[in-house]
Order: C-alpha cells, then structure tokens, then sequence
C-alpha cells in the first residue's frame, strides 16, 4: 500500500505527539534522498527518517541510525546552517495531500528569530524534500527540479516556493452525502476508483477497503449499484473519515504465508482477514518494519547495478560459448568410426593397392558382419591411408577429453555466477557488496580490485543469524565467502547443514552444541535455506539437509561451492520469519 493520506495522518498524529516542540540536534543524510534528523524532547531523543526515495518515499521514526558519507552532501550542509537547534513549532498535512509541512524556529544570521519550513512530497517518483525560507523563497531542494524535467513546477534555489499541483480532488474530510452522490455518479467505472479518484489522499487499497467494509464488490460499477447500496457506501466512507478525524488509528502490517510483507495500514483491512497480521500501536515502528527489507533490496539494486551488467555479460559470454562447444561435440560424435576405418584398413593392407579410391570390406566390429565402404585418398599408400584416420581419431578424441573438461569448467562458472546473481537479489550492506566485488576479483571475474578510499577501513559484513523456536542459533551466508566462512570455519562436524538442492542458495547452519536437534528446528532452518535461494518465489522449494562432517570442498575450489552425500530432503515453503538475533 502506498502511504496515502490517510496514512500520512496516522504519521502526522505520531510526529505531533512526540517531537511538536522539540529541538533539531543533528542533521545527517545517509544517502542521496534520504535524511535523519535527530530531534530532543520532553527528555526523550528521537530519529526522525525522512525518505524522496521514488520507490519508498515516507516519514516516520526509526530505531536505528544509519552510517553518513565522511562528507556531508551540500543539502545537508544547508538544513544544518539553517534548521540545526531549531525548534519544531508547527506540523501539517495540508489539504490531506501526501504532505507533511514542518515549521522550525531557529536564529538566523543577523542574529534574528526566523521560522523556515522543510516540506515532505511523498509522490512516487515526484517525492522531494524542499527548505523554504520565511518570505517564501526556496533555500534548497534534495532533488533539484529544472525546466527540462518539469514544464508546470520548477524546484531551484532562489525560486520562489510553489506548491505541488493540485488534482482538484475533495478532502475526504469534507465528505458530505452531496459531493460523494456527485462523485459516484461522474462517471461509468468501478465503484472503487470512483472513490479514490475523487478523493484527496485515498489509496486503491483504502477504497478497495471502503467497498468491502459496505458489503460490496470493490470491482462493481457505479451503474450496477442501488440506492441502499449507495447509503452503506457513504456510511461506510463516514465512520473511516470519522476515524481519522478522532485520531482512531490501528496500524497493522499485513504478511503472506511465506511470512513476507505484502501491505500496512493505519487501519485494520478486513479485505486481508485471512492473511497474517501483525498490530502494532506506532506507525512508525509498522513502516519501519514493512520497508526494512524493501528499502535494502532497492538501495541493493541501485548500488550494483554495474555488477549485474558485468555477470550478465559473463554468462552471455559462457552461454555462447556452450552453443560453440556443443556444435563442436557434434562434430566430432563418429570419431570412433574412423579408428574402424584404420583398424579395417591395416586388416586388408594386402588386398589395397595405391591409387584406389573405396574400399569395400565386411566390418568385423559390426555384430551383423555388415559390409562398410571406406573413402581412401588415391595419393596415399595403404599404410598412410590408415594413418591418416587414426590420426584423425587421435585428435577428436584429444578434442572430446577436452570438451568434457570445459564443459564441466563452463558448468562450474554458470552455476556460480548464477550464484552471485541470486546474492545480488538479497538485501545487501554496502560492506556485503563491497565483500562480493572482492570474491569476483579473486574468481578472476573483475580486473581491476576496488581500492579503499584514502583513511578508510574494510568493514567485514556481518553474518546473518537466528534463534530457532527451540533455541538453536542458525547462521545464513549473505554471499560466498560467507558460505565458506559458515562452513568451513564456523561449522562443527555435527551441526546440520542446509542447502536448497540443486540451485544457488545460501549456505544455512544449525548450530547442535551436542545437543539433539528436533525436526521443527530443521524444519525452520529449511524455510530459511529456501528463503534465501533463488527459488524464493516459489510454494514449495526441496532442501537437501546432512550433518557439516558430510560436506566437502568442491573439486573446482571454487567459492561457495560444495560436495555433499547421505542427506535428507525436505519440501518447504520459503519463509523468512524466524526470530532475527
């Protein structure tokens, strides 16, 4: 669900009641379109996120910082000079748009009190977070937004602030029984869409919600319904208004039943009721968690995007080849034949004469005795004639031993491309990727290794770990050298190891610390094995399952890459929610 208005309510409730009137300590700005801002009151610290991000733009609180540039980006820089130990003294959500308008005063330069305002656009890919100045006048913007990018709204500094443009829609919170009898009746459409594009800040998903809540089908068209059922739709419609306006927020997050994600609300869904749900009272700590692992997957794929290229291209370069050897496989497929040829040649030696051009014998190598005909160079002697085809034999077998060694080298390299590209899908650190440029320099994928910046030290990525349900600590491999380090260093010979069969995947271990490891233990571990593999999409994916002690180094010594016998096989869904340490 996108944050709609009504989520950004629910958010706007929160901020008020926890930092209205505190005071702006530090500023930082972890990544482009994004800013924390951590803010003192009544006694308490709070770190307020404030996201442009085109994919996941939102506001809320959140738990954790998150590491800054050595150098403060120069929009940083400006809300420091001019928002740092500023107090909050007003938040707004204007016309119940995707707008949150904080209000700070601060001293400025000459010494005067002057109250700036830092606007919040959460618009998709229009998000922007813009400092205006007390005349009205735009001091900076995260996202600059020039004339050749936007004809009807220019956001530079030095312009003067103009707010986004309107959708000449209605406020829900001015709902009454006659704009919403207009509405419902504008146009032929599904009743769903006549709500939401009528009406500020409602989401498909909360109009969808409206619809169900009233009885009826959201799909429905505006002509198929009757006057009652107009009557619980805006009765319906009202309660929800009625909600927001007294502050009756239920924040839920919504999740499948491989335990991911999939919607949050500040209000409960009853179109959900049969999936999992999760309440929690801060809709802050809901959008924190619901985009935890989206915002990592989205920072993941901007931050890598060179390095999918260059996998891409490897594999496309392996594939082709594989299309070359396999002609050349072809090619060389009746090479046994032509040691026949030289064996039947040398056999009736004495019966061919220099000059001809066939020979016709009965190929005793043929259970049937059948005759076979023999192409024979008329400039050759018998003898060179024999030669001539053993040789040839000679070769394409060197060829065929050959082949069986690249493909298998081709194989190898395929699967473990394959398996850095499955990396790639996960939520990464910026450590983890730095962790898989090294591992493809030194699998000779990249030329070039990528040196630290000058006073910087490499960051070791941190493992993924878990506790069972029973106790047991689980350890996944967010790349290769972790599925080394898991298995290799970390993995006793008793502790059950795990793998999604045949696939790329992490490396998942259970820790056993002697103790007996019971089935809903590996049964946990299994999810997570297919979690994180590349079948993650799927119901149901096999994990093969053995005791470490099984588990030997691939021939190839390749990163990740295992042997293993005498194990188990279990069908699992993929899941995720297991209890993260």
């Amino acid at each position: 669900m996108p944050l709609d208005g009504i989520a950004v309510s629910s958010i706007k409730h929160e901020l008020k009641t926890k930092i209205l009137g505190g005071r702006i300590d530090k500023i930082g700005q972890p990544e482009p379109d994004e800013l924390i801002l951590s803010i003192r009151n009544n006694g308490q610290n709070h770190r307020l996120f404030l996201s442009a991000n085109p994919s996941n733009p939102r506001v809320h609180f959140v738990t954790k910082n998150k590491e800054n540039p050595i150098i403060a980006p120069l929009f940083c820089m400006v809300l420091r000079k001019h928002l740092q130990n500023g107090k909050i003294t007003s938040i707004i959500q204007p016309k119940f748009e995707r707008i949150i308008e904080f209000y700070i005063e601060s001293v400025n330069e000459m010494g005067d009190l002057s109250t700036k305002k830092l606007v919040v656009e959460i618009m998709g890919k229009h998000s922007n977070i813009i400092l205006v100045s007390q005349d009205g006048m735009v001091l900076d913007a995260i996202k600059h937004v020039s004339y050749d990018k936007s004809s009807l709204r220019q956001v530079l500094p030095g312009r003067d602030f103009e707010p986004a443009p309107s959708q000449n829609k209605i406020s829900p919170l001015e709902l009454n029984q006659e704009n919403f009898e207009i509405s419902i009746k504008a146009k032929e459409q599904k009743i769903s869409e006549s709500i939401y594009k009528s009406y500020t800040g409602i989401s498909p998903v909360m109009a969808s919600e409206i619809c169900t809540r009233a009885g009826l089908n959201p799909s429905l068209h505006t002509s198929e319904i009757v006057y009652e059922n107009h009557k619980q739709l805006y009765d319906m419609f009202v309660s929800v208004v009625n909600d927001i306006k007294e502050k009756q927020f239920a924040p839920e997050i919504i999740y499948d039943k491989s335990g991911k994600p999939v919607e949050f609300s500040a209000f409960s869904l009853d179109m959900y009721k049969t999936f999992d749900k999760k309440m929690i009272d801060s809709i802050s700590e809901v959008l924190e968690n619901f985009y935890k692992e989206k915002d990592q997957v989205y920072r993941t794929s901007q931050k890598t995007t060179d390095l999918r290229k260059l996998i891409q291209n490897n594999i496309e370069r392996l594939v082709k080849k594989k299309g070359i050897l396999l002609k050349t496989q072809r090619d060389i497929e009746n090479r046994e034949l032509y040691k026949v040829y030289g064996e039947l040649i040398t056999a009736n030696i004495y019966s061919v004469k220099k000059g001809m051009t066939m020979l016709r014998t009965i190929n005793f190598y043929d259970e049937n005795h059948a005759e076979i005909e023999i192409e024979l160079d008329s400039t050759l002697t018998p003898s060179e004639n024999a030669q001539k085809y053993f040789k040839r034999y000679n070769k394409e077998k060197r060829t065929h031993i050959a082949l069986i060694e690249q493909f298998s080298q081709l194989e190898e390299d395929l699967f473990y491309l394959d398996s850095v590209l499955n990396t790639l899908n996960s939520p990464l650190l910026e450590s983890d990727i730095k962790e898989i440029r090294e591992e493809l320099y030194e699998a000779g994928f990249i030329k070039k290794r990528t040196q630290a910046k000058k006073g910087e030290k490499p960051k070791k990525s941190a493992l993924l770990t878990y506790t069972s349900k029973d106790g047991f600590l689980v350890y996944v491999g967010k790349n290769n050298k972790q599925n080394d380090e898991i298995t290799f260093k970390i993995a006793e010979s008793w502790d059950i190891w795990l793998h999604a069969k045949n696939i790329p995947g992490s490396h998942v271990l259970i820790k056993t610390e002697g103790r007996e490891v019971l089935d809903s233990t590996i049964e946990e571990a299994a999810k997570l094995a297919a979690y994180y593999s590349k079948s993650k999409d799927e119901s149901l994916v096999a994990i093969d399952y053995t005791a470490k002690k099984n588990v030997k180094k691939h021939p190839s010594k390749k990163l990740g890459m295992v042997t293993y016998e005498n194990y188990k096989t279990a069908n699992v869904e993929p899941r995720s929610g297991v209890e993260h340490e």
